[in-house]
């Protein structure tokens, strides 16, 4: 299923020291935003207090939301919890933390919304969330190195640093963007960063498989000439699959609510710097490092070989 039908190749490569260039200085402000902002982690790493509240009746969390920020608690996480009746409430560290904090915040909510009651309170430290962002790390860690193992076996050392370099540009242009917009960077987030992670290495999978298939089919040709026709021929795709899948993330955007704000912004940037990075990034990268077309074929006879 294609959306269009290109007849003839995009000279993409021949743009690649300028999308490489745009890349680096993007890239060099997302370093800098991290270095000199730093994400603003929210309770989940720097720990705070977790009250679960029950209603009478559905009550919305947009509701109980700006009610806390008019009140000072600007920071504040509200969000259903089971049933439409139950709101659990997220606050960063304050000097008045715990069931103090719980009764107070229950004051102020009995005062608007009668009958609401207290069903527990949890104080995470924020031992237990720097444990969580060492873990996060971890995670975005072993996943780079997965993916290093796997393109190295399946394609060629070419392509899995390409690969890798493109996937690290992606990630960090999103917390970079996070950084320098001091947006809260929660584990719904972080969720969305390993989730574009793979959304990019496979976007990136697809465009080498054509790489390979067409150094093996094209008898004549460039690098270049190669490469172009691969993004070319898999443009169509790549159109079709971003394109719905951020009508998806837009939607949640824009009607998911501060909730699923954060994991659909990363989403959405994710998406774009992902693509732009797959087709502009991680092929120019390949094609400078020296790939020829022996180096597939000469592959591919040795592996038939008995």
């Amino acid at each position: 299923m294609e959306f269009f039908r290109i007849k003839r190749d995009l000279p993409f490569m021949r743009y690649a020291r300028t999308t490489v260039f745009a890349s680096l200085v993007l890239f060099a402000v997302a370093v800098a935003a991290l270095i000199t902002r730093g994400l603003n982690l929210n309770v989940d790493f720097t720990g705070g207090t977790v009250i679960e509240l029950q209603f009478k009746a559905a009550t919305p969390p947009s509701a109980i939301r700006r009610l806390l920020i008019t009140h000072h608690y600007r920071h504040a996480r509200v969000e259903n919890y089971g049933t439409a009746s139950k709101v659990l409430i997220r606050l960063p560290t304050r000097a008045t933390k715990g069931k103090a904090l719980a009764v107070r915040v229950l004051r102020l909510v009995s005062a608007h919304y009668p009958g609401a009651s207290l069903r527990s309170v949890e104080y995470v430290g924020p031992e237990v969330g720097s444990e969580l962002a060492d873990q996060g790390a971890l995670a975005l860690l072993f996943v780079a190195l997965g993916i290093t193992i796997y393109l190295t076996l399946r394609f060629e050392w070419r392509f899995a640093v390409g690969a890798i370099v493109a996937t690290i540009h992606d990630v960090v242009i999103v917390l970079g963007i996070f950084a320098l917009f001091h947006i809260s960077f929660s584990l719904t987030v972080l969720a969305a960063v390993l989730a574009v992670l793979g959304y990019s290495v496979n976007d990136t999978v697809v465009v080498f498989d054509r790489i390979r298939e067409n150094f093996r089919r094209m008898r004549t040709g460039t690098t270049s000439e190669v490469i172009d026709s691969a993004i070319t021929r898999t443009l169509s795709r790549t159109v079709m699959t971003h394109l719905l899948t951020q009508m998806m993330v837009l939607s949640m955007l824009f009607l998911g609510g501060p909730v699923l704000f954060g994991f659909a912004l990363a989403m959405t940037i994710g998406i774009v710097v992902g693509t732009y990075g797959s087709v502009l990034v991680a092929s120019p990268i390949v094609m400078w490092l020296g790939l020829k077309r022996e180096d597939l074929v000469a592959r591919k006879a040795a592996t038939e070989r008995p």
